[in-house]
């Protein structure tokens, strides 16, 4: 460390070396924090998290209950153990609740003033944080598995919506109308991801064992259709064209935008250059999944070498991701974990099970 701070000093370093080892050094000891809790709110399962990207103080929680929490991440008190408080919540009693469970939350991308969140009733519904009333809310005519805001996006306002129908929807904020409707998958849609590199640059996770990477500025959408074999299969083969040998259930680009993971029911994780399509063909080994919806699962940002934290059963695998070796396995549920988030700051991994 003193070496490191010596070299910076005098010039001999890159000032973000140090960072990046501190960081990689904290991600390769994470264990279990008993001296930190979250406040419990929730009645029955959490589906998803998600921590503004300003502060990265604040976290929304979503439940199988349909109620919303958002919690203050930062231990103002300095004491060694403390409780994540839930500053407010969409409850049950709330007029504008959710009726059914919710899979999505996201806080827009630039301040903490706004956040969404879409459910299996059917909506996606935008929020003013300051008061809890709802700005809008978006009608479907199926179950929304998932959404996302790109979180680099200047010129579009787009929310990117997959549901049950084989349909990706684009909701425009501005015009508070659906504006678009990507087609190209043969069954439901469960994920969608903006790139953090190009704002019109989305990926897609389907059941039909595909991926897609479209430009949302293109009338034909569909850049490409990632392909486990790279195009070297007959393209009579059943798995042609699939990035997978079963439901495609999770996706999530790396935090400089260049290669996107995916994960599928065939308890496989697959590495894609997103310039063009690649299979990487990295070998990460089975990785467990039998969700039945959406997997979501987080990248590390700022390492020295980056990391990917994969749900798997009552654990959290952590792997590197370019060389596709498992580090560790964290333990510490006694239940499915669905969902992880991490925390880039502090290098701290928040994860949740549904019931």
């Amino acid at each position: 460390m003193l070496g490191f701070l010596s070299a910076r000093q005098a010039g001999l370093e890159d000032p973000l070396r140090l960072r990046r080892a501190e960081s990689t050094r904290r991600v390769l000891g994470l264990e279990l924090n008993k001296d930190r809790d979250v406040e419990r709110i929730h009645c029955s399962g959490v589906n998803t998290l998600d921590i503004e990207p300003v502060e990265g103080r604040y976290m929304l929680s979503g439940g199988s209950d349909g109620v919303i929490v958002l919690y203050d991440l930062e231990n103002s008190s300095r004491q060694p153990y403390y409780t994540c408080k839930a500053v407010c919540s969409v409850g049950r009693s709330h007029p504008d609740v959710h009726k059914y469970s919710v899979e999505t939350v996201q806080w827009y991308p630039h301040d903490t003033g706004m956040f969404t969140s879409s459910s299996f009733d059917k909506t996606l519904k935008v929020w003013d944080t300051n008061t809890l009333q709802i700005a809008d809310v978006f009608n479907f005519e199926e179950t929304v598995y998932s959404h996302h805001m790109s979180p680099v996006a200047t010129k579009h306002c787009l929310v990117a919506v997959g549901t049950r129908g084989p349909k990706v929807q684009l909701c425009d904020l501005k015009s508070g109308s659906c504006s678009h409707i990507l087609q190209g998958h043969r069954q439901e849609i469960l994920a969608v991801s903006w790139s953090p590199r190009y704002e019109y640059i989305l990926a897609t996770a389907s059941a039909d064992s595909r991926a897609k990477l479209w430009d949302v500025r293109r009338a034909s959408g569909c850049l490409i259709t990632l392909d486990q074999h790279n195009g070297k299969k007959s393209q009579a083969a059943e798995s042609a064209n699939t990035a997978h040998n079963g439901k495609v259930n999770g996706l999530c680009f790396t935090s400089d935008g260049l290669h996107l993971l995916t994960v599928g029911t065939d308890n496989r994780m697959r590495l894609w250059n997103s310039s063009n399509g690649e299979n990487t063909l990295v070998n990460y080994g089975k990785v467990y999944n039998d969700s039945r919806k959406g997997l979501k699962f987080t990248v590390s940002s700022g390492c020295s070498s980056e990391f990917v934290f994969v749900p798997y059963g009552s654990t959290i695998a952590v792997y590197t991701i370019y060389s596709g070796e498992q580090i560790t396995m964290l333990k510490g549920h006694y239940k499915t974990v669905d969902c992880c988030v991490f925390q880039s700051n502090f290098q701290l991994l928040l994860s949740t099970i549904s019931c």
